[in-house]
C-alpha cells in the first residue's frame, strides 16, 4: 500500500534512526528498491525525479510503484523528488503520487516561500506530505541531479526556523556540506549548522547526497535530526557495474539481464537501510 511519509519520519524520529528515499527510474529500479524493504521489513521512499520524466510518464510511474506495493506488508510511499515546475508537482499529486518535493533553492527567500507555500495548501489538502529544500548542494562526480554549474549554499538556521513556519512544509532538505553525486575526496559536513537547524526547527530533516557517505557520517547526521537520507547515483554506479561484469562472462537473454539488474538495486538498496536503522547506534 503507498502511504504518504509523515507517519514514517515521525517513526524514525522517536526511533532514532533514518528513512532511505532511493531513486527508481525503471521497473528494475522500481521492483528493486520495494523488494528490499519488504525483505528488510523496513519502509521505503520511492523516489522519481522531474529528470527521469523522459524515462516514463508520472502516469506510468504510479500505475507501476502501486502494483508493485500493492501486496507490501511495509509502507512505501512514492515520491516525486526534485521538482521546480508547480505544474508538474500538482499533476503527480493527481495522478496519485503519496508524497512530493518542490524545490525552490535556487529562487530567492520569499519566491520559494511563496510557491512552497501554495504547493503544501494543495498536496496537504489532498492527504500528501511535501518536502521543500533551503540551500543548495554542489554537484559532484557522476551527478545525475545537479550541474557542474551548481554551488554549495549552507542552509541557514534562522532562515530555516522562519521557513518552516511560513509554509507548513512536512520536511525540509538542508545543505551541510553533501553533494549530489559521488564525493571526490571526503565531504566535509558541517555538523555544526545541522545542529543549529535542529534546534531552530521541529520537522524531519532530510539529508540529499547519501551516496557515498560512509556508515559513521550517516549516523552523526541522523543523531543530529537527519529522518530521511536521500540515495541516488550509487545506485546507478552500482548496477551498472554489475551488468557490466555479467556481461563481460556471458550474453544473457534480456530477461535474464533484468533480473540481475534488480538483484543490483535491491542489494546496494539493503546495505544503506541496514544503517539507516541502526538504532543502538546512533542513540
Amino acid at each position: 500500500m503507498l502511504v504518504n511519509f509523515n507517519d514514517i519520519l515521525a517513526t524514525a524520529r522517536r526511533e532514532c534512526s533514518a528513512v532511505g528515499s532511493f531513486n527508481g527510474y525503471n521497473y528494475e529500479t522500481f521492483q528493486g528498491i520495494i523488494s528490499a524493504g519488504q525483505e528488510e521489513r523496513q519502509p521505503v521512499i520511492l523516489a522519481f525525479g522531474e529528470k527521469y520524466l523522459r524515462n516514463m510518464s508520472l502516469r506510468t510511474a504510479f500505475v507501476l510503484a502501486d502494483s508493485l506495493a500493492f501486496k507490501a506488508k511495509t509502507p512505501v510511499c512514492l515520491h516525486l523528488d526534485h521538482c521546480s515546475d508547480m505544474a508538474t508537482v500538482f499533476q503527480a499529486i493527481h495522478e496519485g503520487f503519496t508524497s512530493v518535493m518542490y524545490d525552490g533553492s535556487a529562487l530567492g527567500f520569499e519566491d520559494n516561500v511563496k510557491n512552497t507555500k501554495e504547493v503544501c495548501r494543495v498536496a496537504q489538502a489532498c492527504g500528501v506530505s511535501v518536502e521543500a529544500e533551503l540551500g543548495s548542494l554542489a554537484a559532484g562526480e557522476r551527478s545525475h541531479e545537479g550541474a557542474l554549474t551548481d554551488r554549495e549554499v549552507y542552509t541557514d538556521p534562522e532562515a530555516a526556523r522562519e521557513f518552516i513556519a511560513a509554509t507548513g512544509v512536512n520536511a525540509l532538505a538542508v545543505s551541510i556540506g553533501t553533494v549530489h553525486g559521488l564525493y571526490q575526496g571526503r565531504p566535509k559536513l558541517r555538523l555544526d549548522i545541522l545542529e543549529a537547524i535542529h534546534a531552530h526547527t521541529d520537522v524531519p530533516l532530510v539529508l540529499h547526497g547519501g551516496s557515498g557517505l560512509t556508515e559513521a557520517e550517516v549516523l552523526s547526521c541522523i543523531r543530529t535530526g537527519i529522518a530521511k537520507i536521500n540515495v541516488n547515483t550509487e545506485i546507478s554506479v552500482y548496477a551498472i557495474k554489475k551488468t557490466t561484469e555479467l556481461l563481460e562472462k556471458e550474453q544473457p537473454h534480456f530477461s535474464e539481464l533484468s533480473l540481475n539488474q534488480i538483484g543490483s538495486v535491491k542489494e546496494i538498496v539493503k546495505k544503506y537501510m541496514m544503517f539507516f536503522c541502526s538504532k543502538q547506534k546512533c542513540c
